[in-house]
């Protein structure tokens, strides 16, 4: 059987910086408060005018690149957002159409914040079933065109941004080794966009993701045939400093196994797992061979992880 594994990254980070303190000067919130309860610093904004398929296109470019294959060799292209540039056309399409991967089937994915984690378990089926060989899995977020910037509980949270892998055959030992998805519709009015901006129950989702995105963690690396001993780094979405940590605790876990870059960047719904991967590789702190974790949740409810033994 073919085993799938990330043959190469690329990501895209808003380049307008908006501070906490930029934040005091709007509504009624303070620095002290956005840090100790979520861990934000500060988070990055896309320029007016760009979309999401800009920003999903640039770091679909560097994964390309990183990946060492062409836009032509694309079978797939998997594009996880709940912001495309407009309802249809997919955002997917839209860039197949400006990589020229003239080959690449193409469609969009819708889980929120797990949707890069749905993205990599569909992308291996693909792959291991010997249906496609290369196929582009990418997270992209403008949250800031969904977010009530006078609502105070969800004004500081979000951010936008890109990030991209592109997934295809590595050597036996490697690549991904489990996946677990989830869902509990029950609680989908707990985060739900009805008019034009996003809408949270800040107490529900964080009492749901600080149960479920530890009780995924172990799962999947139980159905990988591992121990939390195995893992030797953490990729959680990045939503909230005390959810990631409830994470990291139950894989017993020092800090420094546990990619840390909401400070930077803050919420970016499914583009957040791809950014944190690409700046902890970047980093060197994910080497070759290392087991590592990645696990998210969004609205729907729905939750997802998948162990990946890294490298080639």
């Amino acid at each position: 059987m073919t085993k799938a594994g990330i043959i190469g990254m690329g990501s895209y980070i808003g380049e307008e910086l908006v501070t906490n303190a930029d934040f005091e000067k709007k509504i009624d919130t303070n620095d002290e408060w956005i840090r100790t309860r979520t861990g934000i610093e500060e988070r990055r904004f896309a320029p007016q005018g760009v979309e999401s398929s800009d920003m999903a296109y640039i770091a679909a470019k560097q994964a390309l690149e990183n990946a060492e294959i062409s836009a032509e060799q694309l079978d797939l292209i998997l594009v996880a957002t709940v912001t495309p540039d407009m309802p249809f056309p997919t955002v997917s399409a839209l860039i197949q159409d400006r990589l020229g991967a003239k080959n690449a089937a193409a469609m969009d994915v819708s889980a929120a914040c797990a949707g890069f984690i749905y993205g990599l378990a569909t992308a291996q089926q693909f792959i291991e079933n010997n249906a496609y060989k290369h196929i582009l899995v990418v997270g992209v977020e403008k949250l800031s065109k969904i977010t009530n910037f006078e609502d105070r509980n969800t004004a500081v949270l979000f951010g936008d941004g890109a990030g991209a892998a592109v997934v295809g055959p590595v050597s036996e030992d490697k690549g991904i080794l489990a996946f677990e998805l989830g869902a509990d519709g029950s609680g989908a009015m707990h985060i739900n966009q009805k008019g034009p901006y996003l809408e949270m129950n800040g107490r529900e989702v964080f009492k749901f993701a600080v149960r479920q995105m530890g009780e995924s963690s172990l799962k999947v690396l139980e159905k990988a045939g591992l121990t939390k001993e195995d893992c030797d780094f953490l990729v959680p979405h990045q939503a909230n400093i005390r959810i990631m940590e409830a994470s990291r605790e139950r894989l017993n876990l020092p800090q420094e196994k546990m990619s840390m870059q909401i400070h930077r960047f803050g919420n970016t719904s499914s583009a957040s797992i791809p950014i944190a991967m690409v700046e902890e590789l970047n980093s060197g702190k994910i080497k070759d061979g290392d087991v590592i974790v990645l696990v998210g949740f969004g609205a729907g409810l729905v939750w997802g992880s998948v162990a990946i033994r890294w490298g080639k």
